[in-house]
């Protein structure tokens, strides 16, 4: 490995010359031309090393047989016959019958198409040929249209259980596999980058012999991800996904920070004027923070919460920390409506804590615009609550802190990074927020470069959420319900159908909707949507809020923060099509206060088995990460964190839907390893190299010879 070692330190010169077999174009491999090539491009294969990483993803038994009379028609089966007779077609667009015989009974291999050369050449009278497809029974003549495979006598037989690759273009399983077999004679001698333990516990092969096995698989039982072979490679992948998070985490780790230590004094004025104590979970949260804030690197933290943990009071505490060491802090929400609610939230902790608050969003213009600007740079506000607003050139801070962000997903990383300019000297630190329950194998993928805090309890006076799921045909039944809830001075959101992904065909559905609960309820019912001019939209909520009207008809745009602890009432039409984390977000917008709280669930028969099996998991728990863990099964990774933004690796043989154990262990395994050899220069650690190279972690590779 000498040719390696020299290629990953000195400087990060190149990828390993014994790597180099493995990253050559694809049609240096036999039986591949420029069409195949182009076809396996679309399957985001161009080399060899993408080939070795593109597994088999189901198979086919062919089952050899002696004598005709063993098949069980229709069945895959792979016996030797001898040719009788060929029959060319008797008219256009017929087929060439081969007529073939084990001596006692008769098959008849049926082509369309074929060329008579082809037919001629393959298949002499008297010939004795190996042949393997599936055999049918057609008005009671047994035969195999197009066979799988066909060679003469004494040929090596196709495996009993073949791989099938997946396919693009034109490409055949045939060409696949053949070129598998060739880039599988490429793998370089390496030495083993998985930790020794490790390796013998799980019972996993070498990686050579892993992805020997995992395509040429011998059973069905090898296909699953659970094979020790596969479960290997897909270990790999995510180690190196790891080591790389744990490598750029190190980087921002030795990134100087503000050294920030408050004395308490603001934190327990707010703590002695709570109604109750926080929770453990609370407690803990804002303990590491604070840890974090006093260290001299930068904080980096992601706090993750479930609906109502109480994060709002957390991410309080933590700026107070930013105040008493005579810093400023800030907040960033995504929406005008978050922002502000999480002004209006904060209020009364600032007045308890006897400090000076204020907010700035997109509508701020003029003079109070200008004032706010002043008084920020001058020191004079603690804490700014905003908009991206906060994050433009003009905003000046004098000493800023801590940078927090309220729902993550809605932000991009250059968000993030901008908000990282605004400290004076020294980048803030920064706290990233989200009431998204994530399940831990998608938290450690995405934000696994982050130190992560989660809330895993209620606090206290919470209420649970009894959740009805009933058919919308029962509409009647559910306007009396309201009729007598807001009799008795109940609140009620009513949230309309999530009609298709087109806020103009949903908002259609709201104003409907809108004018026929304003017919029957009167001057209670408010509505709001994304499209109206904020205005409007702060007056409606301020209605709602104060208790001035009783029902609040929306879009989707209070999914996220809208806090009114009088509403009681939740009431979601057509729930059917909404995903199951925003459903949870929904229901969470009740259950705020000391009253009991009712959701109801209304869909629209027929029910598929998926909206079902939604419905019945909300009726069932209350617990987001076990609902998140349950959606990212439905649905998939990229679309439980919402694959735009997700930021989410791609994994060619990992499956984060169930190996999400898997992840977890690589983390625990890249940070243990690079605690115990910092510059990789061990055997292990060179050999770490060689498996970076090879899952293409270039970044990592740059910061390893930081070391």
């Amino acid at each position: 490995m000498a040719g390696d070692r020299q290629g990953m330190t000195g400087g990060v010169t190149g990828r390993p010359p014994a790597l180099f077999p493995l990253f050559a174009g694809l049609e240096t491999l036999p039986g591949i031309g420029p069409r195949a090539a182009e076809a396996f491009e679309q399957m985001g294969v161009t080399r060899p090393r993408d080939l070795i990483l593109t597994l088999p993803h189901s198979g086919i038994r062919r089952r050899p047989i002696a004598r005709l009379a063993e098949a069980h028609p229709p069945e895959i089966v792979t016996i030797t016959l001898r040719v009788e007779r060929v029959n060319p077609p008797t008219a256009k667009g017929r087929p060439w019958r081969v007529h073939c015989s084990d001596g006692v009974s008769d098959l008849q291999l049926v082509f369309f198409h074929a060329k008579k050369d082809w037919i001629e050449g393959q298949f002499p009278i008297g010939a004795r040929r190996l042949i393997s497809g599936k055999i049918e029974l057609f008005d009671g003549m047994a035969q195999m249209v197009h066979p799988d495979h066909v060679a003469a006598e004494g040929a090596a037989p196709p495996p009993e259980f073949e791989p099938v690759y997946p396919l693009s273009g034109r490409l055949t399983q045939g060409v696949v596999q053949k070129a598998a077999r060739a880039a599988l004679t490429r793998l370089p001698d390496t030495a083993e980058w998985i930790d020794a333990s490790l390796l013998q516990r799980e019972g996993w092969p070498g990686w050579a012999e892993a992805l020997q096995r995992a395509h040429a698989p011998e059973g069905l039982q090898n296909i699953a991800p659970t094979d020790p072979a596969r479960a290997r490679l897909a270990y790999d992948e995510l180690f190196a996904h790891q080591m790389t998070l744990a490598l750029l985490r190190r980087d921002r780790r030795r990134q100087v920070g503000l050294q920030t230590v408050g004395d308490g004094h603001l934190r327990q004025k707010v703590l002695a004027g709570l109604p109750w104590p926080p929770t453990g979970a609370q407690s803990r949260a804002v303990a590491e923070i604070a840890e974090d804030m006093a260290a001299a690197r930068r904080m980096n933290r992601l706090l993750q919460g479930d609906v109502g943990a109480g994060k709002t009071l957390v991410a309080f505490l933590s700026l107070l920390v930013a105040v008493e060491a005579g810093g400023q802090g800030v907040l960033m929400a995504p929406t005008e409506i978050l922002a502000r609610q999480h002004y209006r939230a904060l209020e009364p902790l600032a007045a308890l804590a006897g400090i000076r608050l204020e907010v700035l969003t997109g509508r701020d213009k003029g003079d109070a615009r200008a004032n706010i600007l002043t008084e920020l740079s001058e020191g004079r506000i603690d804490i700014l609550v905003g908009t991206h607003a906060v994050i433009q050139k003009t905003v000046e801070f004098r000493d800023l802190r801590l940078a927090i962000i309220d729902e993550q997903h809605r932000f991009g990383v250059n968000q993030r990074m901008e908000l990282g300019t605004k400290g004076t000297h020294l980048p803030p630190d920064m706290l990233v927020m989200t009431a998204t329950p994530i399940p831990r194998s998608l938290a450690l993928a995405q934000f696994g470069d982050m130190d992560l805090s989660v809330l895993d309890e209620k606090p206290a006076g919470r209420q649970p959420v009894r959740t009805t799921v009933i058919a919308d045909s029962r509409m009647a039944e559910v306007l009396d319900h309201l009729d007598r809830a807001l009799a008795a001075g109940a609140r009620a959101y009513w949230v309309c159908p999530l009609v298709e992904e087109s806020e103009a065909v949903d908002l259609t559905a709201a104003e409907a909707r809108f004018k026929e609960l304003r017919a029957r309820f009167g001057d209670q019912v408010r509505l709001v949507h994304g499209q109206m001019p904020p205005d409007e939209r702060d007056s409606a909520m301020a209605d709602f809020s104060s208790g001035r009207a009783g029902i609040l008809v929306a879009t989707t745009v209070i999914e996220v923060g809208v806090d009114v602890p009088e509403a009681t009432i939740m009431v979601i039409e057509r729930a059917e099509n909404f995903g199951l984390a925003q459903l949870h977000q929904l229901r969470g917008r009740v259950g705020r206060g000391s009253k009991a709280s009712s959701c109801v669930l209304m869909y629209h028969d027929p029910l598929t088995e998926t909206g079902r099996r939604r419905l019945s998991i909300l009726r069932e728990t209350e617990d987001g990460f076990r609902i998140a863990q349950e959606d990212l099964e439905m649905r998939g990774a990229g679309d439980v964190i919402g694959t735009a933004q997700s930021g989410l690796p791609r994994f060619r043989i990992a499956d984060l839907e169930r190996q999400g154990g898997l992840m977890a262990l690589a983390r625990k395994d890249a940070q243990a390893f690079l605690e115990r050899d910092p510059t990789m220069e061990s055997p292990r650690g060179r050999a770490v190299r060689l498996l970076l190279w090879l899952m293409e972690q270039d970044r990592a590779i740059r910061l390893v010879t930081a070391g």
